[in-house]
This record gives C-alpha cells, sequence and structure tokens, in this order.
C-alpha cells in the first residue's frame, strides 16, 4: 500500500509540473529567398527581445521557391520571397505580404579600382565584351563576373529594369553563386570580381557598391529593386504568426528596414 501511494505521488507530481503547449514549442520558422536576408534577421532579433517565449527562426536561403514549397506543402507556417507570387501558387492558398522594397545592387571588390558605370558598360561586362577592368578606367586586372541561376529574383528584375538586360545572354567564363550570401562572398575574397544582389547597409564594407548612370541605389533615379515579401497559407494563421507580422510592421522594425537602405513599404 505504501509503495502504491509512494507511485501515486510521482505521478501526481508529474503531471502538475507545468507543462508549455505544442504550439508554444514549435519553432517559428521564416524560410525562403536569400535577399534581405541580414536586415530580416535583425528584424528577427528585435522580435525575439519583444516575444521572448517565441522561438523564432529566419535560417539561411533556400530561394524564393523553395520558401513557396515549403509553406504550400505545409512543412512550414511562414516564408518570405523576392518576387511576387504567380498564379499558379496563389491557387495553392498563399497570402503575400510586402514588407519592404530592396534596391538590386552591383558591387565589386575594392581592386577594380571602379566606383561607376553606366548601364552600357555594365551590359558589356556582363556579356563579356569587356574582359579588363582599365576598358572602363579600372585597375589592369582580368573582370570576374559572378552571376546568379536564371530564377533568382534580383536577376529577374534586372532583366526588366537595366538597359538591354532583358536579353542579354552571359559570358560563358562567369560563374554561377547560387545564394546572395554565395554572391556576397565572391566579390569580397575574389580579385576583379563583379556581383549584383539585394542592396544593404553591410554591403559598402569591404565592397564597391557601384553608381550606374550615376545614380547609387539608394537614390530614386535608381531604378531597379526588388519587394521582400512574407508569405503564409490561408486559414493557418495562429498568435505566433500574428505576433510577428504585427512587429515586422511596426515602427521599430520600418527603421530597421531604412538602416539597412531598404524602403518600407506602406501599410
Amino acid at each position: 500500500m505504501r509503495a502504491y501511494s509512494v507511485c501515486f505521488a510521482l505521478v501526481l507530481g508529474l503531471l502538475l509540473i507545468p507543462v508549455r503547449t505544442a504550439v508554444a514549442e514549435a519553432e517559428l520558422k521564416v524560410v525562403g529567398t536569400g535577399d534581405g536576408l541580414e536586415m530580416l534577421q535583425e528584424i528577427g532579433e528585435g522580435f525575439s527581445e519583444a516575444y521572448p517565449e517565441i522561438n523564432l527562426s529566419i535560417p539561411p536561403s533556400i530561394g524564393s521557391g523553395g520558401g513557396i514549397a515549403a509553406v504550400s506543402s505545409g512543412a512550414e507556417r511562414m516564408g518570405r520571397v523576392a518576387r511576387p507570387l504567380k498564379e499558379s501558387e496563389v491557387e495553392f492558398g498563399l497570402v503575400y505580404l510586402p514588407i519592404a522594397r530592396i534596391p538590386s545592387a552591383i558591387f565589386a571588390h575594392p581592386s577594380t579600382g571602379v566606383s561607376e558605370l553606366t548601364s552600357d558598360q555594365l551590359l558589356k561586362l556582363y556579356s563579356g565584351e569587356i574582359t579588363n577592368w582599365t576598358e572602363v578606367g579600372g585597375a589592369d586586372l582580368r573582370v570576374r563576373i559572378v552571376r546568379r541561376e536564371d530564377a533568382d529574383s534580383t536577376l529577374q528584375v534586372l532583366r526588366a529594369t537595366m538597359p538591354g538586360w532583358r536579353d542579354m545572354e552571359f559570358s560563358p567564363r562567369s560563374k554561377t553563386a547560387l545564394t546572395t550570401q554565395d554572391a556576397i562572398s565572391s566579390a569580397r575574397e575574389v580579385e576583379g570580381a563583379i556581383a549584383f544582389g539585394p542592396y544593404s547597409r553591410p554591403l559598402e564594407e569591404g565592397l564597391s557598391v557601384l553608381k550606374i548612370d550615376g545614380h547609387h541605389p539608394t537614390d530614386d533615379g535608381y531604378p531597379s529593386a526588388v519587394v521582400l515579401a512574407l508569405i503564409y497559407k490561408e486559414g493557418t494563421m495562429d498568435d505566433q504568426m500574428k505576433a510577428f507580422i504585427d512587429f515586422s510592421q511596426s515602427e521599430k522594425a520600418r527603421t530597421m528596414i531604412r538602416n539597412y537602405g531598404g524602403v518600407p513599404t506602406q501599410r
């Protein structure tokens, strides 16, 4: 009888231990594009300070398409994209919520000795017509081109906005970076390299962010930008998701976006 009483007390004690619900324990991942990743991670840090009980994660890039696939399949609750949703993707019940406009920057290794290009020079560099930086007033270095895959959101914007890019064929000697972070790393590490990606102020550290036709990416006259948006599936909204969405549209988050060189979207 005594043994029974002890067991009962142990079981009762376990039942009385506070437990977190499955929702509270679940990690809220925001997966997808590498565009604006550092900016969104900083927003995430601010969110975690305000909501320490929510386990938020903003992992490395799997691309806009990867984020869309993860949210559409139900593998993740929220995603991040740098391109509009296609009609076929909207049919999955995805909701698209823009949070920032991010300029598409062209940046180069400082060894190039170049701080600005015309749009015509940029086209000739990427197509392979110009092969040495001396041809555009820079150092005597071979041009090392870093491009992105055809589905990349920044490339799509450049094709739509930069003169001549719509039908341009990349130089066969170009290197394809699979993520935004890979493109930035290549430009930082390889002498003579030129690359492109979403603009953020940290790019100014150790890289030459090029003016195009006299305009810096943060200038009003700069032609190219991507829109960073959150996505989720209709009918899946919960308290964690709502809290993060509300925070991403708060004045604190909007200040972070501006500090990174982005433009907050209208609320």
